[in-house]
């Protein structure tokens, strides 16, 4: 217990390292590619927002997903990509190469579908090569270049609020 909070704490601090250097890339005029974060430990309907996302016009292969467990179990299956705590090390570097692939990819859209201020998924967000960076109110707001305030659990208000944002952009 006590190891994972001097965890934490130097994972925070690459974070804030990696706020500081942050640059603003320009928003793409089309958007083609979403890469999307995802809470699964508060958030469970993961396919009905990806189900969504291609109703209004993405297509799914260019929808690239990773979610994140706080209870990480080895031996279970997961129905996407995810990882947890231990796939990130003290000092701040990501150790599973599907999370780097992520981290790595120039998407034009990074959804980050999570509320509560968690460590973890802040580190993966600022670490993202995406031109655009959309999330939560909630969290922190230099992460994101755009934040919606909505309930996590109202996906289809969150969806169509971003897309009534990037045609009100382009």
């Amino acid at each position: 217990m006590f190891l994972n909070y001097i965890k934490e704490f130097f994972v925070k601090k690459t974070l804030n390292n990696n706020l500081s250097n942050q640059n603003n890339k320009v928003f793409p005029k089309n958007v083609q590619t979403i890469g999307l974060l995802i809470d699964e430990s508060n958030f469970s309907n993961s396919e009905a927002l990806i189900k969504e996302l291609t109703i209004n016009g993405i297509a799914s292969e260019n929808i690239k997903v990773v979610a994140y467990k706080g209870k990480f179990k080895e031996k279970e299956t997961y129905f996407l990509p995810t990882f947890g705590k231990k796939h990130i090390n003290w000092k701040g570097e990501i150790t599973q190469d599907f999370l780097n692939e992520f981290v790595n990819s120039e998407f034009d859209l990074l959804l980050n579908y999570y509320n509560v201020e968690n460590v973890i998924l802040m580190l993966i967000t600022s670490k993202s090569k995406a031109r655009f960076k959309v999330g939560f109110s909630s969290v922190d707001n230099n992460l994101n270049r755009l934040m919606i305030s909505t309930e996590l659990e109202n996906y289809k208000l969150f969806v169509s609020e971003l897309f009534r944002y990037l045609k009100n952009i382009k």
